[in-house]
């Protein structure tokens, strides 16, 4: 494990303490009986009697915490270099910084439905994806498809670095050295 390695998992164990220390937490509402809607993000020993953590949603922040540690864990791994040549910038590396951003994006703004729409279990009203901070208290978090959002980033994610790897190299025999040699030599 190299020293950025180690940076890496100090940042992300600090950012999980963070997430664990002000959850995300739903409130009653006012629309219904047991109707519960997101109410922001609060220290985790100074909510009311009315709120509960919305445990869906945390357990997507600490998913894409965690997958976003991986990222950049494989971001700064150690890889055997040629004598004479820098690491260059590869596309499975692009992909690892798209995937992360991506699922940052997701997670700063989640699908809302309204409320009232809860009660009702015809339909229900999508109303956009909203900043997760300035979000309207009439609107619910769709975790159903904030988690096939993640699933989905991550699933092509994956595809698209082990699609983009490079090529190994084909080790040659000492027999097939030596015919090489000849061959670009000259000699027979």
């Amino acid at each position: 494990m190299n020293q950025k390695q180690k940076i890496t998992l100090w940042v992300g164990f600090f950012n999980l303490v963070f997430l664990t220390l002000f959850p995300p937490f739903d409130s009653l509402s006012i629309a219904g009986a047991n109707t519960l809607v997101f109410a922001g993000f609060s220290f985790v020993f100074s909510h009311s009697a009315s709120e509960a953590i919305n445990t869906d949603v945390l357990f997507l922040e600490i998913v894409v915490l965690l997958v976003n540690i991986g990222i950049a864990w494989l971001l700064f791994r150690d890889t055997k270099q040629e004598t004479g040549s820098k690491r260059g910038f590869n596309i499975q590396n692009a992909v690892l910084i798209v995937v992360a951003i991506n699922l940052t994006v997701i997670l700063l703004f989640p699908p809302f439905e309204n409320v009232v729409d809860l009660k009702s279990l015809d339909t229900s009203d999508f109303q956009g994806f909203y900043f997760i901070f300035s979000a309207d208290p009439m609107h619910a978090i769709i975790t159903s498809v904030l988690y096939e959002e993640v699933v989905f980033v991550l699933f092509n994610g994956a595809l698209a670095w082990f699609f983009f790897r490079p090529e190994s190299s084909k080790e040659l025999t000492s027999q097939e050295t030596r015919e090489l040699i000849r061959k670009l030599s000259g000699k027979k």
